[in-house]
């Protein structure tokens, strides 16, 4: 920030121990005075999800029905950027607020990105009700972020399964599986669990394959670090052996939920066997050779598989999947 701000006739108070100041700055302040965190942020500490433009307008069209579009506070973290100030010894918690660098928005991104689009349609300027914290460090809000959002309106649970990323270890391989070049889920896995053209395997998706792929109980001895791994050798086996039905998700169902579902409930017998056949270690070779053995399933949409549907479909393919690894050994 170029210059301090100021807002007046703010309330200071207490919340579980944690200083608050609760006000109203204008439109155009609190554009200024506001940045965002989005979750691909290099410092690893970011949360927020990508801006939906949709919600943004949405939100914009709202305001112009005048005086009964009521919204509730932005929420933010002010980073001790924010000094309050109170105005006499008579009224110690109401003041001002001298603020000096920017306050993290942590609830309330479209909403300002709504009042945006509709203060410059307008031209026109509204008051922007908010609720900040003095400080919170940059767990606490990450930890509030998705308390807010997953007990409240939800942020779906891939960017939930995400910002535990550090202490799950199912979040961790998951977002590993998404983020590496050498993943085969690289280039059509989304951390956010919103689907795109190409993008159509979530986190959340991954995080259940992952639960049912290392369930055996040699596997979920391991550490992650080797899951990882086993994961990896795994689904790159897979690619390799059907790469056209992997990049072809529209032709072909193997990238399908319930086919990768299917795979997971499969691979789980092989891995197991991988771990047992080295006492502890795995082995590698033995996972190629098994997927290898998976040639001859049709994976075409309009194939066979063109009704396969939920668990029980998975289950059947699954038992298809390890016939036809049994019955060539």
């Amino acid at each position: 920030m170029t210059q301090q701000h100021v807002i007046e006739n703010v309330l200071q108070s207490k919340m579980r121990g944690k200083v608050t100041y609760l006000g109203n700055v204008t439109a155009t302040s609190v554009l200024q005075l506001t940045y965002v965190k989005p979750f691909d942020h290099p410092s690893g500490k970011g949360y927020q999800r990508p801006v939906d433009s949709k919600r943004c307008n949405d939100f914009a069209l709202y305001l112009s029905k005048g005086e009964d579009a009521l919204f509730a506070p932005i929420m933010l973290n002010a980073e001790s950027h924010w000094e309050f100030s109170a105005y006499d010894k008579a009224r110690p918690h109401l003041g001002r607020l001298i603020c000096k660098g920017k306050a993290s928005i942590m609830d309330g991104q479209h909403r300002v990105g709504g009042i945006k689009r509709y203060t410059q349609d307008t031209n026109s300027e509204i008051n922007v009700p908010f609720l900040a914290y003095h400080y919170l460090d940059e767990d606490e809000e990450i930890h509030l972020f998705d308390i807010i959002n997953t007990m409240a309106k939800g942020i779906g649970t891939s960017l939930s399964k995400y910002l535990q990323r550090n202490t799950d270890e199912f979040s961790w391989i998951a977002t590993q599986l998404i983020t590496r070049g050498d993943s085969p889920f690289h280039f059509i896995g989304t951390l956010t669990g919103k689907r795109s053209s190409g993008r159509h395997v979530t986190l959340q998706n991954l995080y259940k394959v992952i639960e049912v792929l290392t369930k055996p109980e040699d596997v979920t001895n391991l550490d992650k670090e080797k899951k990882l791994a086993l994961c990896l050798i795994y689904f790159n086996s897979v690619k390799e052996q059907f790469n056209t039905e992997w990049l072809n998700y529209k032709e072909y169902r193997l990238t399908h939920i319930v086919c990768l579902n299917a795979l997971a409930i499969a691979g789980a017998e092989i891995l197991n066997q991988s771990v047992n056949r080295q006492k502890g270690k795995s082995d590698y070779s033995f996972i190629e050779k098994s997927v290898r053995k998976m040639k001859n399933i049709e994976w075409s949409a309009e194939g066979p598989l063109k009704y396969l549907k939920g668990i029980s479909g998975s289950k059947m393919l699954a038992q298809d999947l390890i016939s036809e690894v049994i019955s060539t050994r």
